[in-house]
């Protein structure tokens, strides 16, 4: 029976990536989102032309009922789950300097990109545990997006930092919390990456990255992130749990 994997925001940008890793590695998909159906229709084609099933429900993670139902949902097809993967993210519709930010965009993000995976993860962790419990060969891993933002500061846009920095101890809680079950979690942290997401900044990350931000001079990519997922899904860092991946080409490396 082929393993299944959730992966949140998966049909576009980095989650796109990440879909396509576990795909190619042999999992089935579900995948959620808040676009139509209709408007993802072409990527639920290209996995299932791959011989991959995929179940894609429009669902925004932030709202406690989507979350419910979207677990409801997973229940009834394919009835287990393997892998969470929290990749779903906003970043903020304006860059406002700390000074002068509002309360509307904090809360915005913090439901999207704390709260709502946070909560995901307590629903879809104790349905791993019941997996465990009915059948001693069931293996769960978790994995939480956060962002080179987790520890980097950015004061005009403080919320996503502070999102991804509370992402970031969140998944040391659930390592620690989920270790007795053999269900080990684990934290990726994107650096700049070639998605939708950060096309407003092209040009400003284009100059920084020719001047030597990075010391692998190109833009990340979502199969990059994809890729170390893919490994992590595979176990092959199963004694390794609450581990910080970094996928920032070279970013955050100390050089004088």
């Amino acid at each position: 029976m082929r393993k299944v994997a959730l992966v949140t925001g998966g049909t576009r940008g980095i989650g796109l990536g990440i879909a396509r890793c576990l795909a190619r590695d042999g999992y089935d998909l579900a995948l959620c989102g808040t676009r139509e159906v209709s408007e993802v229709a072409h990527v639920i084609e290209e996995f299932e032309k791959c011989g991959t099933e995929v179940f894609y429900l429009q669902a925004d993670i932030a709202e406690a009922l989507h979350r419910r139902r979207l677990i409801e949902q997973l229940r009834t097809w394919p009835g287990r789950l393997h892998l969470l993967v929290n990749n779903a993210g906003v970043a903020p519709k304006e860059r406002r300097d700390i000074l002068e930010a509002t309360e509307e965009s904090f809360e915005r993000v913090m439901r999207t990109n704390l709260q709502g995976p946070y909560f995901l993860t307590q629903a879809v962790a104790n349905w791993m545990i019941e997996q465990k419990c009915a059948a001693s060969d069931y293996t769960a891993c978790i994995v939480n997006i956060t962002s080179i933002s987790a520890a980097v500061g950015s004061p005009n846009r403080g919320e996503y930092c502070l999102s991804k920095a509370a992402l970031a101890m969140a998944s040391t809680l659930w390592a620690i919390r989920l270790a007795e079950f053999d269900s080990p979690v684990f934290e990726v942290r994107p650096g700049i990456i070639h998605t939708d997401m950060t096309a407003g900044v092209r040009e400003k990350y284009d100059k920084m990255i020719d001047e030597g931000l990075l010391l692998q001079k190109r833009w990340g990519t979502p199969e990059d992130v994809g890729k170390v997922v893919a490994m992590l899904a595979r176990g092959h860092m199963a004694y390794s749990t609450g581990q910080v991946l970094m996928v920032d080409g070279g970013f955050s490396v100390l050089r004088l």
